[in-house]
């Protein structure tokens, strides 16, 4: 596998900037940067990263993922995160590649699997994880890449190795949380529709009740479910989630803080600035203001990987 990896090494470095990218292929991310850069919040969307060179601890709730070159990280759902690089090198700085999940391409596979397909989960699971690449895996990975030198042949050739590369996924330790992302009454599915709601209403207040009515499930089956899936709280996740977005509004432009606070659904800016230091160290108008001296803005939540 070693000698795969160098050689998707050497394709994602072609198209590497220091930054992280979009590239030719649809849905397909680079990221490419130093050891030792400072923790990034974002929202996680489903997906799936492979680290070519480093390693990195994802903190997502109160669970600290670890992975490196020897594992991938999945998500199914769209989850507040902290990710960090924690190993890389001068020479060779930290490099891993995305592909978002498209949901149809999903569906597509496991209509093909038939009776092969996994099985979905009788309890609730959870909504991200690590698990060991294959031979197999990154195969289709190299294959992907290297379309990048005949963009000709990305319209017709990138759909194919996508699918096979779900495939494999679907075959995985992590086959049966995949499914359900196509699957429309699962339960993941039902929690991600009150993840939407969420994220579409972040400024506005909610009952517990009431999402749990939108998700189709009891109050007590609500609960249980959504801490399975993404390892917090309803309040908690609504919590981090108006954190990050605060936070990515405070990069983009120098502003009010209060205004900052109340635009994410914060009545108090002093509540505000206290949860905002506990989570990322620093006050905000502070943390603003060194992160745009760092130039380090990127308003595209989409580009932010794993």
């Amino acid at each position: 596998m070693q000698d795969t990896i160098t050689q998707l090494r050497r394709l994602a470095l072609k198209q590497a900037d220091g930054h992280t990218r979009n590239t030719l292929i649809p849905r397909v991310a680079i990221s490419h940067g130093q050891t030792g850069a400072e923790a990034s919040p974002a929202v996680y969307e489903p997906l799936i990263c492979l680290i070519l060179h480093g390693a990195k601890c994802v903190l997502i709730g109160d669970q600290a993922l670890h992975y490196d070159t020897a594992s991938y990280f999945i998500s199914t759902i769209d989850v507040p995160a902290t990710g960090e690089v924690y190993y890389s090198g001068a020479d060779q700085p930290y490099l891993a590649i995305t592909l978002k999940f498209d949901p149809a391409v999903i569906s597509d596979v496991l209509l093909i699997m038939g009776d092969d397909a996994p099985p979905a989960p009788t309890d609730p699971s959870c909504g991200f994880g690590i698990s060991a690449v294959t031979p197999d895996l990154l195969d289709a990975w190299l294959r992907l890449l290297r379309l990048a030198e005949t963009p000709n042949d990305i319209p017709v050739m990138a759909p194919l190795i996508e699918r096979e590369i779900i495939f494999r996924l679907l075959r995985g330790p992590r086959g049966c949380t995949l499914r359900q992302v196509a699957a429309g009454g699962s339960r993941l599915t039902q929690v991600r529709r009150s993840i939407g709601w969420i994220r579409d209403n972040l400024a506005e207040p909610f009952q517990i009740d009431d999402l749990a009515a939108r998700a189709g499930m009891s109050v007590s089956a609500f609960h249980r479910h959504f801490k399975a899936v993404t390892a917090m709280s309803p309040i908690q996740y609504q919590k981090r989630l108006r954190l990050h977005v605060a936070r990515r509004k405070l990069i983009a432009e120098a502003g009010d803080v209060a205004h900052v606070a109340f635009s994410v659904g914060y009545e108090s800016a002093t509540q505000f600035s206290r949860e905002y230091a506990r989570m990322f160290g620093l006050p905000p108008a502070r943390d603003g203001m060194r992160l745009r001296r760092l130039e380090r803005v990127d308003l595209d939540p989409s580009k932010e990987l794993a």
